[in-house]
């Protein structure tokens, strides 16, 4: 394959990439202001302070705790110092008598707090917030998160014409008081793109660009969302976020890896997503759809959320072990992915900053722990496609009930499900340091305090208990962490920027009337999953442009405060589907096995032990191969590596925000992916086919990949490079045959093979741009 890094082609890439893109440099780290604050809040000023500095050794962890100080409990810190009777860490009203602001604020390395040796510093403000608290009265509040969401009254605006929806309101008022002003709305090629990316995950087509290319009404804008999110592709986009927090894969995981047949569980997400299953309904038929009175097939197959987990098949392991691990994987995705806390930081001693004990880590494992699962079911020479407990469907309730499944012809389909012991509850214990054989104190299944009392005479203590008190509308993580999970991915962060921490450590909220506004509509609707969707992109906020202009880049280089939208490079997933779409080789076969597209030659080999069906890396062949990048085939152990560049999960732990980063190997993924490839070549032949004239070919290229018409500078260097291209291959024609037998898919012998070469590599030039790659 030719090296794309001749210099006559990287200087056309330069060249378009200068006219094409926005300023595209990593944004600087946000402007924090240092004044300290007329009143210190607890919650936004205080508490970070302490949890960062102070809460290792004088927070909730008993066994790390210093001097018998706690910071974390009001009582506790307000309490007389155990050494020292007569003096308190904290007077309310005082603090030159207060012990806690004489350490913060002395030079002498025996004195001074944080301990010079643990590394953590405070810097003058973060000191003086801490003394004006304790003078204002060092009022504590409860955390944040856990009270519940309320609506507040919508702000009051100097600009009443801007806001189009009550997101506005919120948004608009954060910039007033931050001196920034909103930018103009982005022209409609880009909003176009922008919103079928967000809503479907896929690029539109020309006659859809031809459509808008002057701009929306407010009622065609409204029509199109609302078309975008009844397609097919809504719900495969939205399945993918769940995919990854619930670390779905289509192998076992560990060295003996087999594959599994978990795809059953992965059609039903997204069947659930196109249906707007409500999510409270969503999360309850997967916490304990197999404990519902009268459970159905479709609700037993929900569960298979829970079971999502890697599972040995290598013989001689301690079976108790890994069934251990397996409980202890459900608890840390529930938590996780469900509740927004890192409960995890309890398995082997208490949590060091959230109110959280070992007790409260293993009173929530109890509910998943009676599971009729065994550490090993058979190792790898004897796998079966699901471990028990299993679901078995077959083709007539495929054809009668479950037509949402995509099955292959076969009589009977299988998935790992969730069930109870039957005859027995087997008895949770608080195990030591974590360890499987070190049991302790018996316990019985409970939720965390902290976040909500678990009211026995309301919910049972079992898994279905679990999931009424999670759905409950005085929970007040649920609605808050799934709200900020889709604002996430629409506008590139989250309100709570740690999408999967919304404890002591995690961010607080750049809007947090905002994100309660939306928690409690999203529970007063129903959980309408679909309407929220439809409120973030039909907003005046979602549909600002992303360019950044002098005042905003000084005052919120990150876009904090969303004076404009960000710009976002698109995930692994949808990056190949751009490809597939826009060069017309997409297959839009919903559901079903997993396929295995082009990898390197002998990449499962290096990691494999030489047994099971996944020893070595067969490809698929035919249309399967050009499905959509959700169904590429993960296998644990050695998931796609041209996804994991571009930054996908690997899918062997829950997941809620994917890593952004910028690395060679991603460009060079994009050169040399043989799927970019046979996308230029196929996209090629079909532009040649339907037109002789270069420059409409080249235009209708351009457009279809980059999703808007080129202006005339664009079309001018474009067409010169198409033509150093076309005379480079006229001079060596063997070359540009070599070059076009890229992929599968059939080849069009009645082509010019050095018009074909030249168009081929101007369109790969194309999807080679950084715009080409990103949602702006």
């Amino acid at each position: 394959m030719r090296s794309f890094l001749q210099k006559k082609h990287m200087l056309a890439i330069s060249l378009l990439t200068g006219i094409i893109l926005f300023q595209c440099q990593d944004e600087p780290t946000v402007v924090t202001d240092a004044k300290v604050p007329d009143v210190v809040d607890f919650n936004f000023h205080v508490k970070p302070i302490l949890s960062d500095r102070c809460f290792s050794c004088h927070g909730p962890d008993e066994t790390d705790r210093q001097a018998g100080l706690r910071l974390d409990i009001e009582a506790n810190a307000l309490a007389a110092l155990q050494d020292q009777p007569g003096k308190y860490a904290i007077v309310p009203g005082d603090s030159k008598n207060s012990e806690l602001v004489r350490h913060i604020m002395s030079d002498d390395p025996n004195v001074t707090m944080p301990p010079p040796e643990s590394g953590l510093k405070l810097t003058e403000t973060e000191k003086q917030i801490l003394k004006k608290w304790i003078d204002q009265g060092a009022e504590y509040e409860e955390h944040w998160a856990f009270i519940p969401p309320e609506k507040s009254p919508l702000p009051d605006l100097n600009d009443k014409e801007w806001p189009r929806n009550e997101i506005d309101y919120f948004t608009r008022s954060t910039m007033q008081s931050k001196g920034l002003s909103p930018s103009e709305e982005a022209d409609p090629s880009r909003l176009l793109h922008r919103l079928f990316v967000d809503v479907t995950g896929l690029p539109p087509d020309i006659e859809t660009i031809n459509q808008y290319k002057e701009g929306f009404t407010e009622e065609s804008y409204e029509a199109l969302v609302d078309e975008l999110l009844d397609r097919p592709g809504y719900g495969e986009k939205m399945a993918l976020y769940w995919m990854d927090a619930a670390r779905y894969a289509d192998s076992y995981g560990y060295q003996d890896d087999e594959m599994r047949s978990q795809w059953p569980w992965r059609d039903w997400v997204i069947h659930a997503f196109n249906e707007n299953m409500p999510y409270d309904q969503f999360l309850e038929w997967q916490l304990a759809g197999d404990l519902m009175p009268d459970a159905s097939k479709e609700q037993i197959l929900a569960t298979g959320f829970n079971r999502n987990h890697k599972i040995t098949e290598e013989g001689g392991v301690i079976q108790e072990e890994y069934r251990v691990t397996y409980v202890i994987d459900k608890t840390n995705t529930y938590s996780t992915s469900v509740l927004g806390i890192t409960m995890e930081c309890a398995q082997c001693h208490d949590h060091r900053y959230d109110p959280f004990s070992q007790k409260d880590y293993f009173q929530l494992y109890g509910f998943f722990n009676n599971t009729p699962e065994v550490g090993l079911e058979g190792d790898v020479t004897q796998s079966k496609p699901s471990k028990f407990p299993k679901i078995f469907i077959s083709q007539n309730e495929i054809d009668s009930l479950l037509t949402f499944i995509n099955a292959p012809d076969t009589n009977v389909v299988t998935a790992s499900v969730m069930g109870d012991l039957q005859d027995s509850v087997r008895q949770t214990y608080i195990l030591n340091r974590g360890l499987y054989d070190q049991p302790g104190e018996p316990v019985e299944p409970e939720a965390p305090e902290a976040v909500m009392a678990f009211d026995t005479e309301k919910y049972p203590k079992n898994r279905l208990g679990l999931a009424e008190w999670t759905i409950d509308r005085q929970n007040p993580l649920t609605a808050r962490v799934f709200v900020n999970l889709i604002w996430s991915k629409i506008f590139g962060r989250g309100i709570v920027a740690t999408v999967e921490d919304f404890g002591n450590q995690g961010d607080l909220p750049t809007h947090p009337e905002l994100l309660d506004w939306l928690a409690v509509d999203f529970m007063d609707h129903d959980w309408d999953v679909k309407r929220l969707v439809k409120q973030m992109v039909m907003s005046t906020t979602y549909r600002q442009s992303s360019k950044m202009n002098t005042k905003s880049a000084a005052l919120d280089p990150q876009n904090v405060y969303l004076a404009r939208m960000s710009r976002s490079r698109m995930s692994a997933e949808i990056i190949r589907d751009h490809v597939l779409a826009s060069s017309g080789l997409i297959n839009r076969q919903i559901g079903g096995p997993s396929y295995k597209p082009y990898q390197p030659e002998g990449i499962w080999e290096v990691t494999s032990s030489g047994r099971g069906s996944l020893k070595n890396y067969i490809q698929d062949h035919g249309d399967e191969i050009y499905r959509r990048g959700m169904y590429v085939f993960i296998k644990l152990t050695v998931p796609p590596p041209n996804m994991l560049i571009f930054d996908a999960s690997n899918r062997d732990q829950c997941e809620l925000g994917r890593a952004t980063t910028n690395t060679p190997l991603q460009a060079l993924v994009m050169m040399n992916d043989p799927i970019i490839m046979e996308g230029s070549r196929v996209l090629s032949q079909k532009l040649l086919s339907e037109n002789t004239d270069i420059g409409n070919v080249l235009e209708k290229a351009f457009v279809r990949v980059l999703c808007r018409y080129p202006d005339a500078k664009e079309s001018e260097v474009l067409l010169d490079y198409y033509q150093e291209e076309f005379e480079r291959y006229t001079a060596a024609p063997q070359e540009a045959a070599r070059f076009i037998q890229v992929g599968e898919y059939p080849k069009d012998e009645e082509l010019d093979p050095i018009q074909h070469a030249a168009l081929m590599s101007s369109i790969h030039l194309l999807y080679n741009l950084e715009e080409a790659i990103t949602k702006t």
